[in-house]
């Protein structure tokens, strides 16, 4: 197989359905989707992350789902690691993997290799996450910064990695971006799209109340109830965008429509960044959805008759 095909495109663009709809173009489990996406992998998260639903499921094929409890770890690592395993099995049974999600720093260590850095130090992460507690994140990204600013501009804000990056620094002197890469197991087509302005935010604004009215407040309790939201080390899951306004409405300190304004206003300011990210950092231009949804069906349909 000359490549794998990779659908992304920046959150509620559409992205399960187009793929999905491509899918099923073709013999039924002709194609199989695997997931690149750092939250639909936790089970019970299944509204605030708006995955896939169990009727584009039963239709095609879908992996890395539902693969961990949110009480676990899950990081870039791994899923590189389960990305590469499914793929390959993917192929050997006959069939066309695609990976579909919008988490760019998985996309890009699965496109480009991981970068050989040790495992996390849990007590220094616990020092960081202090620090971002009480210093805020820019006084971390200005530690970054100050060693090397082109790495302080890849953590796109993003807490997450940006406590990763301090940790590593803090005990090696290095950030990420410094160690070699280990090469990828497989060579990408990234095909990537976005919605015009309008039409995007129209989609978040529905996509977030249609969220909270379906019951996202009381998945965010019930995250609540297993996962200490200010545990420290700060949890992964608790990184997911609108669970903690999710949460604020389940205990009465927000209401639904006030809530819905906070998060889609994050989840815009979000989807800019990952435009970004997959025109900088994945080297994709942005198609429009019908361009994208054309490509793909050709990619596929050429794909299935290759291998």
């Amino acid at each position: 197989m000359p490549f794998v095909p990779i659908l992304t495109a920046p959150t509620a663009a559409g992205k399960s359905a187009l793929a999905v709809d491509a899918a099923a173009a073709l013999p039924a489990g002709r194609v199989e989707i695997v997931a690149a996406d750092a939250f639909t992998v936790y089970r019970g998260l299944d509204l605030g992350t708006a995955k896939p639903t169990a009727a584009e499921r039963r239709g095609v094929p879908h992996h890395l789902l539902d693969v961990v409890d949110v009480t676990e770890p899950y990081d870039v690592a791994r899923f590189v690691a389960e990305a590469e395993a499914t793929i390959g099995a993917v192929l050997a049974r006959g069939n066309v993997p695609l990976v579909v999600g919008g988490t760019g720093f998985y996309l890009r260590a699965l496109c480009r290799g991981l970068p050989t850095t040790p495992p996390a130090d849990v007590l220094v992460r616990a020092d960081v996450e202090r620090d971002l507690a009480e210093r805020g994140l820019d006084s971390l990204l200005a530690e970054i910064a100050a060693v090397d600013p082109a790495e302080e501009r890849r953590m796109e804000r993003n807490p997450r990695r940006v406590v990763r990056a301090v940790e590593l620094l803090r005990r090696t002197g290095r950030l990420p971006g410094h160690y070699p890469l280990r090469p990828p197991a497989f060579a990408y087509d990234v095909i990537a799209y976005a919605r015009p302005a309008a039409d995007a935010e129209a989609r978040i604004a529905a996509r977030t109340l249609a969220m909270l009215r379906a019951g996202w407040p009381q998945e965010a309790a019930w995250l609540a109830a297993t996962v200490d939201p200010d545990a420290a080390p700060h949890p992964t899951v608790w990184q997911a965008l609108g669970y903690r306004d999710a949460l604020a409405v389940h205990r009465g300190q927000l209401g639904r429509e006030a809530a819905a304004e906070r998060i889609a206003l994050a989840t815009r300011q979000y989807v800019k960044r990952q435009a970004t990210f997959i025109r900088t950092q994945l080297g994709a231009p942005l198609d429009t959805p019908d361009g994208a949804a054309r490509r793909l069906a050709a990619v596929l349909a050429a794909l299935a008759g290759a291998v």
